[in-house]
């Protein structure tokens, strides 16, 4: 096999308000971090123990409106996406690093706004179901639909 693979899977919880910039053009982007938690029991004293880890995660154009739209800070998303690095010159002239997942498909679990209104089925057509099994391509920047049972 000469190919190569970079997916990342995550289901979390959002850490922040989703961060919008509009370019010249009409593109955007958004950022919002995404904690993931492991718990486990301490061997040695039994106590339980939770773990985070923090995502940052980037989406594009219409996804990121939607993201923006409908996400805020403590609502659980599934993403699926690719691993990316990069690099800029800080205005002290050091060079700062990040890494950051570029969403390429989410599904949102479960959103304070859904949860606020006590009632999915409204959420569910004012979006005309844009809530779930949404996927976006970054590269086509279009939607696709799963026939997947589940």
């Amino acid at each position: 096999m000469n190919g190569t693979l970079n997916k990342v899977l995550l289901i979390g919880h959002l850490g922040d308000e989703v961060k919008m910039h509009y370019f010249d053009g009409g593109n955007c982007i958004g950022r919002f971090p995404l904690a993931t938690n492991e718990v486990y029991i301490n061997k040695t004293t039994g106590e339980k123990i939770t773990s985070t880890e923090w995502h940052n995660l980037v989406v594009r154009n219409k996804a990121a409106e939607i993201c923006e739209k409908y996400l805020t800070k403590g609502d659980k998303i599934y993403i699926e996406g690719r691993i990316k690095s990069r690099q800029w010159q800080a205005e002290d002239g050091t060079t700062k690093y990040t890494t950051e997942i570029q969403v390429t498909e989410f599904t949102f679990l479960s959103t304070k706004k859904e949860l606020d209104s006590g009632n999915k089925q409204n959420m569910k057509s004012d979006s005309s179901e844009s809530l779930k099994n949404t996927n976006f391509d970054a590269s086509k920047n279009a939607s696709q639909n799963d026939d997947l049972p589940f």
